[in-house]
């Protein structure tokens, strides 16, 4: 007897287990050209795993999805529509509470979108899983990678730059379609979110406080994004959407947080008067800036007098407003400042 590998059915057996509740079973064999028997173990063992549940009788079973749950497909960018595989392929198969729902439909229609407007590619595979505590989402593309179009587009020269302009939020290299919400806001709703491209990786965790990291990429080329999200969370679209806000209506995408760390390399002293022109680069599409000095070490008087002096007062629209700062930087700055 051939054993069905339950890697390769879980990735359909929950939409199966929907459209095919009464003859699961059938389907399964028809589907893998499995025995009976073999269809009946792999079945049996899914049950086991919580990936199905089993009702009705012996002689007629009825199936149903169980608290694992999972949906993987493929798509041709070209021609495609985001919102229809998020209401046909994978909405209907899933159980999550109704404001975890409404931010993973958020994330998921905001990075296939993005996949389709921005990779370049010809395809994106796609692929939601729900655990007992999770939701988590995973949206792969086979094209440029998004840090090279960044770099490209705004003549950046490296992925960690390109990082810190992605991490203010506001960025798209096509003003005339998309306001460039998606990616950072998407990163926003999530416990975890992850960013691989071209063999360069970053990761937020919502509960450290020191922003983007360096991760450790996937070998593969072009973007795969991954999110998850808690069952449990407290948080919500319109909560995450307002807390960028001034107004705290979540209308206007108008305030942002830096983290300097992505500046510079571990034990290096953010010095010049150019590194202090990148962290400035758009500021002056928000209203307030907090620059967060999280695991910096040391600054210049460089640095502080092209940010918090020559930029801040060609700029007063512009709120600056440090945090994280050692004394010595706290003084530097109030010196820029006062100068």
């Amino acid at each position: 007897m051939t054993r069905l590998a339950l890697d390769q059915l879980t990735l359909w057996i929950t939409a199966a287990a929907r459209e095919h509740s009464h003859d699961l079973a059938q389907h399964l064999e028809e589907r893998t050209g499995a025995s009976h028997r073999s269809a009946l173990g792999a079945l049996r063992r899914l049950v086991d795993a919580h990936w199905l549940v089993r009702s009705g009788s012996s002689r007629r079973p009825v199936y149903g999805p169980g608290l694992l749950r999972q949906v993987a497909r493929s798509y041709t960018l070209h021609g495609l529509q985001e919102d229809l595989p998020w209401q046909r392929d994978f909405a209907p198969h899933f159980d999550l509470p109704p404001h975890v729902a409404r931010m993973i439909q958020h994330g998921f229609t905001e990075l296939v979108n993005n996949a389709i407007d921005h990779s370049g590619g010809t395809s994106v595979t796609v692929s939601l899983r729900q655990t007992p505590s999770h939701v988590q989402l995973l949206v792969s593309d086979d094209g440029c990678g998004v840090f090279d179009k960044i770099c490209s587009a705004f003549d950046i020269a490296d992925a960690q730059h390109a990082m810190l302009e992605l991490s203010k939020g506001r960025l798209t290299s096509q003003p005339e379609m998309h306001t460039g919400r998606g990616l950072f806001f998407s990163s926003q709703l999530a416990d975890v979110f992850d960013i691989h491209a071209n063999g360069t990786a970053f990761q937020r965790r919502a509960w450290e406080s020191t922003g983007w990291q360096k991760g450790k990429p996937l070998p593969r080329q072009g973007s795969s994004i991954y999110m998850a999200i808690a069952l449990d969370t407290k948080r919500s679209l319109d909560q995450v959407m307002e807390s960028w806000s001034l107004a705290g209506d979540g209308i206007e995408f108008d305030r942002t947080t830096i983290n300097l760390r992505l500046l510079a390399g571990p034990g290096q002293a953010l010095d010049s008067r150019a590194q202090a022109r990148r962290v400035a680069a758009r500021l002056p599409q928000f209203k307030r800036a907090e620059v967060s000095f999280e695991g910096v070490e040391d600054v210049g008087h460089g640095f502080t007098d092209e940010l918090f002096r020559v930029f801040a007062r060609a700029h007063t629209e512009v709120e600056l407003v440090p945090t994280h700062m050692t004394p010595r930087i706290a003084a530097l700055i109030k010196s820029a400042q006062n100068a």
